[in-house]
Formats: structure tokens, sequence, C-alpha cells
């Protein structure tokens, strides 16, 4: 009997609950508060789990796919197959692996995701590979295409990778014999013979880990109390209320309990299908252009079913922590202090102080002093602590600004709005700040992430600069004078010339050596000499101050040999490894390194290495410029959520005295005081803290440069500040809608 008593009231009080969130004044604003906090909150915990399975996926896949090495003499029993790891590229894109293989007989274990062996000549691509470089002709580059690699011998969907079998085989000193791929092969791991290059560009897990957990989980959890706390002035005093009744902290938490687990439930369930879809289907993300494969995340599908449940549970613990947390607000009858908020003005004096010693003050240190990023930190943590004041300080003047107009025009909205704006300046500083310390390390990470990668922006310059007008081709392995020269003459339009470095780099007076014929030297500005002449200053052209900015020399010493074709091609070819074969335009327009890399294909047993100078660089940088995008995509998000949480809570605070500003609209005639006020309450903070925060993150984020250049890109700082904008503005006409509503079912009843 007694626990029937008990469910009963239980059911009561939840209905209770359930009632009053209905009829809450800013209700409907906490509905949709609690439902995007569950939400948000479910995706943000499921991108924790769908990184470690990706991370733990492709480490099995790649294992699975390490060659073993045998310790007996696996040669002789024909099971085996000659290995050769090289790599190559795709114009403007990062470097991804060319396995050469040569089984001893047919019989030989295949690579992972390989179903049948190529014949002599043949290739087989990655689907990926294959339509990431359709553009360059990459199905016949390597020679005669047999096959694409099946995903279970990739270790990502978007990998790119080719096994290519050469026509004539592969040399026993330039290769490995391995007997089988993964433990199950026997004998020993050989990591080093290991295909792809995911091992070797993957930032590690943990680094991944922090982006996700900073830029998602965490503004999930400041939207999750934010959403919590909304409407909380009414509900602070129902629960003192109900306490004073003689209610328990039980039945506190039930009525609690009630009110927020209709969103909160209806949030879970839209994350569970958040969740759900990439369990069944890869999942494409957007601007990394990466996919992530539905495989690894179904081996954590346990884990991912129970994230909506975690989410919703973390929800609703948080709302029944905070409407049984005792405060004053509940019992308090005294105004607030305008002291409280005195220290604002004072912080935001020196919020411009701070910005200068940010963006301008590493000038004064040395390019490589360390004192320059001391400089540069004090400025931005000062930033970070002054600016929220600053914008609250602008916008309560602006606020005056605004009172005095409606005194002069008799305006009773702007005149409500300037004053409301003006007396609470604590509360806009704790609505911005979220927003602009958000944007500041957003910036900050995008612009340490170029930095990092620096030396590939001098490659870009050369790039720039030069272009496609002269390139480099280095013959993979050994080849004959007769192969060499066969590549020169089949070169349409074009001069040739070497480039040796010096036989001492450490000697100032051993000197680089250039090998070409008249036509090729007067393409590059040099005279033609009968046997040997020595330049000493740098040379005219700026294909060859690249070519030789990119060569490893001291002092400049420039020997250039007038050199026949024949001689040339022998020095090449004798010199593979050690020296730069340059091809030049002769008119100065852009060559097609795939059409020279589907020659040396043609020409060559394996090929040949065929970039611009410095490219070797500038594609090493590649990882580091698409990792940068997770860094933008993910930071971009939780700029969004954190806007999303300001908004929320702007509106909800001007919504609980929507109900005071009600009778207005008798006095004034209209409904006009409702829009106003909302735009001063809810607008004009966020958009001044979107606009003003994006600029000056970029701002502080300017100092960090490896060449002058900044790395934040414009549309970066543009697209943080714009989705701020549109959260701020969508989160104002619904707030004024609000109010509207609520102004046209007041009546009058002596309150």
């Amino acid at each position: 009997m007694a626990s029937e008593k008990t469910w009963h009231l239980s059911r009561r009080l939840f209905a209770v609950g359930r009632t009053a969130g209905r009829r809450a004044e800013a209700g409907g604003v906490r509905f949709v508060a609690l439902l995007l906090a569950t939400l948000v909150l479910s995706v943000g915990l499921a991108s924790v789990v769908a990184v470690h399975a990706v991370y733990a996926g492709k480490e099995e896949r790649r294992i699975a796919r390490t060659p073993a090495v045998s310790d007996g003499p696996a040669e002789s029993t024909g099971n085996s197959t000659r290995w050769l790891v090289g790599s190559d590229s795709l114009a403007g894109e990062r470097r991804f692996s060319v396995v050469y293989l040569a089984p001893h007989k047919g019989t030989a274990p295949l690579p992972p995701g390989v179903d049948h062996w190529p014949a002599p000549g043949q290739v087989v691509l990655s689907p990926a590979l294959r339509e990431a470089g359709a553009s360059e002709d990459i199905d016949h580059r390597y020679g005669q295409l047999a096959g694409t690699i099946k995903a279970s011998g990739l270790d990502e969907p978007t990998e790119w990778l080719a096994y290519v079998r050469p026509r004539d085989g592969l040399a026993a000193r330039e290769s490995d014999v391995i007997a089988g791929f993964g433990p199950s092969a026997g004998g020993w791991l050989a990591p080093g013979l290991e295909p792809g290059t995911g091992r070797q560009d993957d930032k590690p897990e943990w680094m991944f880990q922090a982006a996700v957990l900073g830029m998602l989980v965490l503004p999930a959890l400041a939207l999750m109390f934010v959403a919590a706390r909304t409407g909380a002035h009414a509900r602070d005093r129902r629960t003192a209320l109900v306490a004073a009744l003689g209610g328990r902290r039980r039945d506190r938490a039930l009525v609690a309990i009630g009110e927020a687990a209709q969103p909160a439930l209806l949030g879970a369930l839209l994350g569970a299908a958040a969740v759900t879809a990439p369990l069944l289907y890869d999942l494409h993300v957007p601007y990394t252009n990466y996919i992530i494969s539905s495989g690894y995340l179904r081996q954590y599908g346990s884990w991912a079913g129970l994230i909506p449940l975690v989410a919703l549970l973390a929800v609703l613990a948080a709302v029944v922590l905070a409407d049984l947390a005792q405060r004053q607000a509940a019992t308090a009858t005294r105004p607030h202090s305008a002291a409280r908020t005195a220290w604002l003005s004072r912080l935001a004096a020196l919020c411009p102080l701070m910005i200068l010693l940010g963006v301008r003050g590493p000038d004064f240190a040395g390019p490589d002093s360390a004192a320059r990023t001391l400089i540069s930190w004090a400025g931005i943590a000062g930033t970070v602590l002054t600016l929220p004041a600053a914008v609250a300080t602008v916008t309560a003047a602006a606020g005056r600004v605004l009172t005095g107009w409606g005194q002069r025009h008799s305006l009773a909205g702007t005149l409500v709005a300037g004053r409301r704006t003006n007396a609470h300046p604590g509360a806009t500083a704790r609505l911005v700040t979220g927003i602009t310390v958000a944007l500041i390390l957003l910036m900050q990470a995008v612009a340490w992430q170029g930095l990092f990668g620096s030396q590939s922006a001098e490659a870009q310059h050369t790039l720039d600069r030069v272009g496609r007008s002269i390139i480099t081709v280095g013959a993979r392995g050994a080849v004959p004078t007769s192969d060499m020269k066969t590549f020169l003459d089949r070169l349409p339009d074009t001069e040739a010339v070497l480039l040796l470095p010096p036989a001492d780099p450490t000697d100032a007076n051993s000197p680089m050596k250039l090998h070409g014929d008249c036509d090729a030297l007067a393409n590059l500005h040099l005279p033609c000499p009968s046997t040997t002449t020595r330049i000493s200053e740098a040379p005219q052209d700026p294909r060859l101050q690249e070519l030789i900015r990119w060569t490893p020399h001291g002092a400049l010493l420039l020997d250039v040999h007038r050199t026949n074709t024949h001689d040339l091609a022998k020095h090449a070819a004798s010199s593979a490894g050690q020296s730069f074969l340059a091809v030049l335009s002769r008119n100065g327009e852009t060559l097609s390194i795939p059409a020279v890399k589907q020659l040396a294909s043609e020409v060559f047993p394996r090929g040949a290495q065929v970039r611009t100078p410095g490219e070797g660089q500038l594609t090493a940088g590649i990882p580091n410029r698409d990792q940068g995008r997770w860094s933008a995509l993910f930071g971009v998000i939780g700029i969004a959520v954190l806007a999303l949480t300001a908004s929320l809570s702007a509106m909800a605070e001007f919504l609980r005295h929507g109900r005071a500003l009600a009778p207005l609209s008798v006095l004034t005639g209209g409904l006009r005081v409702f829009r106003t006020s909302s735009a001063w309450s809810v607008l004009t903070p966020l958009a001044v803290a979107g606009l003003a925060g994006s600029i000056i993150a970029a701002g502080l984020a300017a100092p960090i440069t490896g060449n002058g250049v900044s790395y934040i890109p414009r549309e970066l700082a543009w697209s943080a500040a714009g989705i701020v904008l549109l959260i701020s503005v969508l989160m104002w006409l619904w707030a004024a809608t609000v109010a509207v509503r609520q102004a046209r079912a007041w009546r009058p009843r002596g309150d």
C-alpha cells in the first residue's frame, strides 16, 4: 500500500513538472535548449568513440597488411615475393605509397585487398586514387590497370595506394623478400616495409581526441548547463515553495525531471538517429574530404548505442542538480549593487593595450627570440581577460546613446531598450565570454598548425614564382644510359640540364656543377663556354635561382659545363639519386608533370620521381594542411554551439522580463518596444562579439608566421563571424516573437 502511494505521488509530481514546463514563461526556450543540449552532447560523445574506432580499425588493417619476413629461406620455396615500397603524388596533393612487387610464383601470398596477381607491367589501384587521379590518367601511369584494391586492403576508404608489378621484375639489390602478410604469415613483421603513408602522416590519437573534447564536448557541456538553468528565476522560487511545503529533495527532483524529460528524451532520440546512421553507411565529412568507414564504427556499435542514453542521463542529472542547488536568487529581495560591475570599465580600458601588445609587441623582439612568443602569449591572455568586458562596455555605452535618442524622439521602445542594455553590462560580459575566447583559441590553433608546415609555404612560394616551367626528374633505381637518352629524346619542346651539388657542401670552395648543351644554357640566360666557366653571382633566370635554392650548397659557386645530349644522359644515369636532372620548357610555358611521369614509366623500369623544385617539401606539408581542416571544422562547430548557448541564455534572460514589459504595449500603442529591446538584449552583444572577436582573433594570430604571410584564411574568419551573426539574428527574431505573443496575451490583473 505504501509503495502504491509512493508510486502515485511520484507520478503526480512528474506530471506537475511536465505541466509547469509547458506553462513557464521561457518554457519553449528551455524545451529547445534541453533538446539541443542532449543532441549535441550525444554527437560530441559519439565523436570521441568514433575517433577511437577509426584509429583502432586503421591500426588493425595496417598490421594485417604489414609484410612478414621469414626466418628461413622463404625464397627457396617459391612462396615469396620481392617487395619495394616507393612513393608518388598528384599535383598539389599528398604523397601516397607505390609498392613494387614481383612474386616468385603465382601461388605466393597476395596482399590484402588484392584478389589476383597482376601480370608483369600491370597495376592495381585503390578506388580513391583512381578517382582523385583521373585528370592525370593515373590508371595508365604505372602500366596497364588490372583491377582495384578492395576495402579490406585499405586502412581507410579514402586511402591512395598502388601495387605495381614491374615488367622486368625487381633486382635483388634494391628489394626485400617477404613470406606473407600479417601475424598469421609466420616469421616477424617488418614495419619498415609497410605500405601506406598514414602511420607517418596521421597525428597521434590523443591529439585528435583532445580536439574533439575541447571543441565539441566542452561546448556541448556548456550548452547543457545553460539549458538546465534556463528560466531558473521562477523555477527557483517554485523549488523554494515546494521545500517550504515539506517537499523532500526526491520530490523536487521528480518535479525537475518531469519538466525536462520530454525535451531531453526527444533530443536523445534524435541523437540516436545521428549516431546510428554512420553505423549503417560510410560518413562523408564535409570540408575535410574524409570518409569514415562504417565497418570501423560497427565494431564499437554497443558503445555507440549507449551514448544517447548517457547524454540523456547527464542532462537530467544536470537539471536535477541545478534545481536542488540553494541559490540566493530564490529568496533574495535586495537589488544588486552597481559596484559589482564597476570593474568592467577598468578591464575594458586595458583591452586596446592588450590587443596592441599581442599584435605589435612581438615586433620589438628578434625574429628568433623566445621573448617574441612570450610577448604574444601575454597579449593574447590579456585580450582573453579584457575583451568580454570591452564588448559589454561598448554595448552599455551604446545603450546610453540609445536612451538619449529615445528621450529626444519620444520613442518608448528605444528608451526602454537603451536603459536595459546600460543597466546590465555584467550579464553582457558573461554572455560573450565563451564566444570571444573560442574565436581567439581557434585562430591560434589554426595559425600554429600552419606554422608547423612553414617550409611547405616556402615551396609554395617557389611554385608561385616559376610555376611548372621547370621540373626535376629522378629515375627510380639504376637505369642504363640508353634509357636515359631515350627519355630525353622523347621529351617534346624541352631542354635539359643536370645540376650536381657540391662534392663537399661544408667546403666553401666546393662548387656545384651544371651540365647542358648550348640551347639549354641559353634558355637559362647562361653563357655557352667551350669547356667550363665559373659563376659566383646569383643567376639571372628565376628558374635556375629556385633550382639552386633547393640544392644543398655552401657559398654560391657554379661551374657551367658544355655537354652534348649523350654525355648529359651518361652523367644523369651514373649519378642518379645524387643529382638533379632539370627539364625546362623552351618557351617558358607550363610543363605537364603527369605526361612526363607517364613517359618515365614507359622508358624506365620503375618510372621516375618528377616534381618542381621544392615540391617535396610542399607535398610533405599537405597532411598538415588536411589536419588543419579538421581543426577549422571542429572549431567552427564549437563556436556555433557556444553562440547557440549564449543566445539561448540571452533570450531566456530577456523573456524573464517579458511580462514586465507587457503593459508598455498599451502605453505605447504598439509592439515595437519588444523587437527593439530584444535586438539590444540578444542580437547586439552577440553580433559585436562575433564580428569584433573574429577580427581581433585574426589580428592576434598574425604574428605567428614563417614567411610574413598570415596562416589564417579569410574564409575561416568570415565563416566564424557569419555563423555567430546568423544564430544571433535567428534568436533575436525568436525572442521578439515570443515577447510579442506574451504581450498580446497579457491582461491587467493589478500586478
